[in-house]
């Protein structure tokens, strides 16, 4: 009898020892042990995921994050990734269902060996804990912590196939540099896509999931090269490789071709930073379908933007390439000169506005001390066009006014068609350089680029043929006349000072001649020019003043491509974007992006442009493009100098794709002193010219019909103004345009 009370007794408790830890469980899972996750949480884990930057040609050109994660699918995980995570972390992972009770028990038992294949929590548990991360925990609630990774590990092997964990599993990593998941761990340590990683390399990656700062390869090489052949041993013991393979891969080094992913650096730095004040914008205006709104930094977007990836590489190493060669002209030039002479004040706000300065000012250091300081030689990075920058012995004083005085460019290539954005160059480099000289906050002098716009009203509203003749004399503009607003008299000059005799319109305008313009603008008055500029896509203020027609208005680089595109279009502006299209984190389309379109000027008028900017070309200031850097086929244009060359333009125009280029200092007194290095043609229209020998030279551009041999399109009807100048004057040439010759 005492027998069978034991008896009972025993098995009373075993059987209440069972009901409490499956009472433990059930209350674990039905979150009254604290927080569980739901089963919508987990179809729908909130990881955070970095916005995408994705070029027209596919290429992903940049990120926005708090933490810098793509996802992948598993079908670009390869076999190499695959193998090292089984043979290191899970190796029974196909064959569990989410907790290995038999690893589990070889853990306690302390007996992890060779046949371990890891430690005691499967993937599916280390997925669970990257999914719900621990809190700092006490050795309690550590092992009710690990319970609830069991039961959310089992749930998620309900809720997904094998092969869709062990994809999350990879996404949800994190490395060190700022990178989380293996997509852009790949890139950032190797330079490639995953299903391209070598067994070594996804070795290194895999090794350093136990530890990602121990093992991290760029900063600890011996220890990262020590855990990965770990992984390669355990690759071998479970006969994923053979002995050979093996013995051959442990002598291997380690080879990076690390790239951390930050906004000084990759392509497109200037624009990537527009868009992403543009995108934070576009995030406060839109909403999910729970109401919150989206978050360029955690959301996961896919922004499919117009950059061409190729087209915006032409378009920086055509800037570099001119301007490295400019600069040294430049450096030249000011050598044993003092740029700021005849400007303190301008360099004092400069020097007192800089962050040495101002810290040096709040400890109360006086002005002499400061210079002291300031003024000592160190060694010091400063911006170089060899390699992006490089180590020199400088102060501080004199590294600003390095950095001050080297030239800058805005660059844009435009689709005139779509109006797609394909190249966005804001300046010469991003680390030292922020300011975007593209955007549209961006404003400069645009000196006689302008011009055609006042061309175009006197061929539009006056009919003049471009065989018109005027006089090459001054012309004043008096300050009675109540059209121009003066308070005094003006009288614009010729940039050569010569005058005399009688030019055609299109000879004047292929030279830029500052006395015709102003004789049109005297003849139409400013208030036609500036609706019809208006019309044409520019949105900066004007003044009604006569100067502008010699290109005195400060107007932004995309504002004169987009204006220049109703040219190439025959007569239909189309404003330049650089977004087609927005999608979220799983494909869904959130938003299309279309030009916008307007009718500006009628085929008449703007094939009569056309035949005018031809001549700046063939025969005019941007000649050079066709002698000196020999490119082919229908190309029209205008250069831009502004007084004492400090800005230099060129804006060019081919029936496929229009660009713009900008040459200047930040500082406007910082520039040349003459016309054979300051005027546009030779500052701006290079960069031009090399972009598009680039962009000829690459067969792969057909794709978008950028193609020398297209020609702009006369109109259908026939033209009611004469472009033969020999008909025009009664002569029986029947040549045209040959007084420019």
């Amino acid at each position: 009898m005492k027998k069978m009370k034991l008896f009972l007794a025993f098995w009373g408790i075993f059987a209440a020892g069972i009901g409490a830890v499956v009472l433990l469980f059930y209350l674990i899972a039905i979150g009254k042990m604290g927080y569980m996750p739901s089963f919508e949480e987990l179809e729908n884990p909130n990881s955070v995921l970095a916005t995408e930057v994705i070029s027209t040609d596919g290429k992903v050109i940049g990120k926005y994050y708090f933490q810098n994660r793509s996802n992948i699918t598993f079908e670009n995980i390869n076999a190499n990734l695959k193998n090292s995570l089984l043979a290191t972390e899970d190796i029974r992972y196909f064959d569990h269902t989410g907790v290995d009770l038999r690893a589990f028990l070889r853990v306690t038992k302390g007996l992890v060996g060779k046949d371990g294949g890891g430690g005691g929590s499967t993937v599916t548990q280390q997925l669970a804990k990257n999914l719900f991360p621990r809190e700092r925990l006490s050795k309690i609630q550590l092992i009710f912590r690990k319970l609830k990774e069991w039961i959310i590990a089992v749930k998620l092997e309900r809720s997904y196939t094998k092969e869709e964990i062990m994809a999350m599993y990879f996404n949800t990593v994190p490395f060190s540099d700022n990178a989380y998941g293996i997509k852009t761990a790949a890139f950032v340590y190797f330079g490639k896509p995953t299903d391209s990683l070598k067994v070594e390399e996804a070795a290194v990656l895999v090794g350093m999931l136990k530890a990602p700062t121990q093992y991290n390869p760029r900063t600890r090489a011996a220890a990262s090269l020590q855990r990965r052949n770990v992984v390669i041993d355990q690759l071998y013991n479970y006969k994923f490789i053979t002995k050979q393979q093996r013995d051959s891969l442990w002598k291997l080094p380690i080879k990076l071709n690390f790239s951390a992913d930050t906004q000084n650096e990759g392509e497109a730095p200037y624009f990537r930073e527009y868009l992403r004040l543009w995108a934070k914008d576009w995030c406060e205006k839109h909403r999910k379908p729970d109401g919150s709104k989206y978050n360029i930094y955690k959301d996961g977007l896919k922004i499919y933007t117009t950059i061409d990836s190729r087209l915006q590489r032409y378009a920086e190493e055509a800037q570099r390439e001119h301007l490295k060669e400019m600069q040294v002209k430049f450096f030249n030039f000011w050598k044993g000169k003092d740029p700021w002479k005849d400007f303190k004040v301008e360099w004092q706000a400069i020097y007192s506005h800089c962050p040495e300065y101002v810290d040096l000012k709040k400890q109360g250091k006086s002005e002499e001390q400061i210079d002291a300081i300031l003024k000592k030689p160190g060694k010091r990075k400063v911006f170089s066009y060899d390699g992006g920058e490089k180590d020199t012995l400088i102060s501080v004083f004199d590294s600003i006014r390095y950095h001050r005085m080297i030239l800058q460019n805005g660059f844009m290539a435009v689709d005139p068609e779509s109006g797609y954005i394909r190249a966005w160059v804001g300046g010469v480099n991003y680390k030292y350089f922020q300011y975007d000289h593209v955007n549209i906050n961006t404003k400069r002098q645009i000196g006689s680029t302008f011009k055609p716009f006042v061309y175009t009203v006197a061929i539009r509203d006056k009919g003049y043929s471009p065989c018109f003749q005027v006089p090459n004399q001054p012309v004043t503009f008096e300050a009675s006349d109540p059209r121009f607003g003066l308070l005094q008299d003006w009288t614009p000059r010729n940039s050569d000072g010569k005058y005399g005799g009688m030019l055609t319109l299109r000879k004047a305008l292929a030279n830029s001649i500052n006395a015709v313009t102003a004789y049109l603008m005297h003849e139409i008055g400013p208030e036609s020019v500036v609706k019809i500029v208006q019309t044409m896509g520019i949105k900066s203020e004007i003044p009604l003043q006569p100067s502008i027609c010699l290109g005195s208005a400060d107007i932004s680089l995309i504002e004169m491509v987009g204006a220049y595109t109703t040219y190439a279009n025959e007569g239909t502006h189309t404003e330049p974007i650089f977004v087609s299209r927005i999608e979220d984190r799983n494909g869904n389309v959130l938003q299309d992006f279309v030009a916008n379109k307007n009718e500006a000027l009628d085929e008449q008028t703007t094939y009569v442009m056309v035949e005018m900017l031809r001549g700046v070309v063939n025969g005019g200031t941007a000649t050079r493009l066709h002698y000196r850097f020999k490119l082919p086929g229908d190309i029209i244009g205008k250069t831009g100098t502004t007084q004492s060359y400090a800005d230099g333009w060129f804006i060019g125009c081919t029936p496929d794709l229009i660009a713009g280029s900008w040459v200047g200092c930040d500082d406007r007194y910082l520039r040349f002193n003459s016309m054979e290095n300051g005027q546009g043609a030779s500052t701006a229209l290079p960069i031009w010219a090399k972009f598009f020998q680039r962009v000829y030279s690459d067969s792969l551009n057909f794709k978008y019909q950028i193609n020398p041999e297209h020609k702009f399109k006369a109109p259908a009807d026939r033209l009611n103004i004469e472009l033969d100048c020999g008909k025009f004057t009664g002569k029986s040439s029947g040549e045209k345009g040959n007084e420019y010759e």
